[in-house]
């Protein structure tokens, strides 16, 4: 065990929010899915273990992962991004209809399947990393910095809306936070959401107009989360978001305890859509606060690796992965408590999963790259020729013209 621990290098706090997350969502799966093993005549740990199975099979790419230098993701993040492109598109046509959307790819002879947009998301923070650092001295400038990684953006988001909508909208919102933080002009930055507030409300008025998409179903979460929602006559609320609401008046303070759920045998997807409900119905608010405190943690320490991170691509891979992750947290959250519209979104290395986990555990393992990376450098002379982006973030620099790299 100490030969292994002896291996495992980079944030050791992120090493244990992961850890903690993982047995946390271990715990409540295994709770919130017996009425689902009952249905499909499974054992009651059925899909315990094989929660179990994803998170050592994910804990084992975390580890693959960290151990590799991660200025080699800067090159390999190019191919990664062009084969994103023809996986969504194959997707849209060809993909498993699930929900009424084409957001699943099966792999051929093993039967695997996974989610093509959970790929192209890592896929695309990790060009827009090194597209980001190599275009820092232009970009201020509207076509030769701005163009050229607004493009990226806009392809995987329209690729991915007309199934996913959510998704593309999580990234949209992300990536706009990202642009900020690597300096993009803030005029353009408006200029991108505005243009992603025009194309959404185009999209879903010519999916409900012309009867494609899923236009009818995101139209209807937005009524059902107003209110509005009509049967007869009568406003009606939503089952799952009543059921939801149920579970956690139930949970209190303190919570019901581990297993001792009710509105887990009512509520549509509590492994994972709405695991956050069952989680404070079985340790109460207390136990929804820490799940948020470790969420937040993780940023918080990505955050100082962001400011100790020498190197620009490093800077924003690190900060862009952990954005997203902690959104899509945040997003997931909010909808079990009824703050936002049902999105259909995890809750990252917690709700029930496959390929959703393996890549959030790639994600955590580039991070904790990272990580390892500034550690080892730290107190050392820094080549520049050492990282793949071709752009060193000077500490202290000051921001004289739209040519001089600026402390992002």
């Amino acid at each position: 065990m100490q030969q292994l621990l002896g291996h495992i290098k980079g944030d050791k706090v992120i090493w244990s929010i992961v850890l903690l997350l993982s047995l946390f969502g271990l715990l409540v799966v295994y709770s919130a899915t017996g009425t689902l093993a009952y249905k499909v005549d499974k054992n009651a740990s059925h899909f315990m273990v094989k929660q179990l199975a994803m998170l050592m099979l994910g804990a084992g790419l975390i580890f693959v992962v960290h151990k590799v230098n991660y200025a080699k993701f800067s090159k390999l993040s190019k191919l990664l991004f062009f084969f994103s492109v023809p996986l969504l598109i194959y997707t849209m046509f060809f993909g498993a209809k699930i929900n009424e959307g084409s957001r699943w790819i099966t792999i051929p002879i093993i039967h695997l399947t996974f989610q093509s947009s959970d790929f192209a998301k890592l896929a695309l923070f990790m060009y827009l990393a090194r597209l980001l650092s190599i275009k820092q001295t232009v970009i201020k400038d509207f076509r030769l910095g701005f163009l050229p990684v607004l493009f990226p953006v806009l392809l995987i988001c329209a690729l991915i809306a007309p199934e996913n909508l959510s998704t593309a909208l999580l990234l949209g919102v992300t990536c706009c936070i990202l642009f900020y933080i690597g300096r993009v002009n803030v005029k353009h930055i408006m200029l991108l959401a505005l243009t992603g507030i025009v194309g959404i409300t185009i999209l879903i008025m010519a999916s409900i107009t012309f009867k494609f998409g899923r236009g009818e179903t995101w139209l209807k979460r937005v009524e059902d989360y107003r209110g509005t929602s009509t049967n007869g006559g009568e406003k009606v609320q939503p089952f799952q978001v009543q059921q939801a609401k149920i579970a956690i008046a139930n949970g209190g303070i303190t919570g019901r305890g581990p297993g001792n759920s009710q509105q887990r045998n009512f509520l549509p997807h509590p492994y994972s859509d709405f695991i956050y409900a069952i989680i404070i119905e079985e340790y109460g608010l207390i136990g929804g606060a820490v799940i948020v405190f470790l969420y937040l943690l993780f940023l918080w320490r990505c955050i100082l690796l962001f400011k100790r991170c020498p190197y620009a691509f490093g800077a924003f891979l690190a900060v862009g992965l952990s954005i997203k992750l902690v959104f899509q947290a945040m997003l997931n959250m909010a909808v079990a408590v009824h703050l936002v519209p049902v999105t259909g979104l995890t809750l990252p290395m917690v709700s029930m999963g496959g390929s959703s986990i393996l890549f959030t555990s790639i994600s955590f393992g580039i991070i904790l790259s990272i990580s390892s990376y500034v550690d080892k450098m730290e107190g050392t002379q820094i080549d520049k020729k050492d990282e793949g982006s071709k752009l060193f973030i000077q500490k202290g620099a000051t921001k004289k013209s739209n040519n001089t790299i600026a402390t992002a």
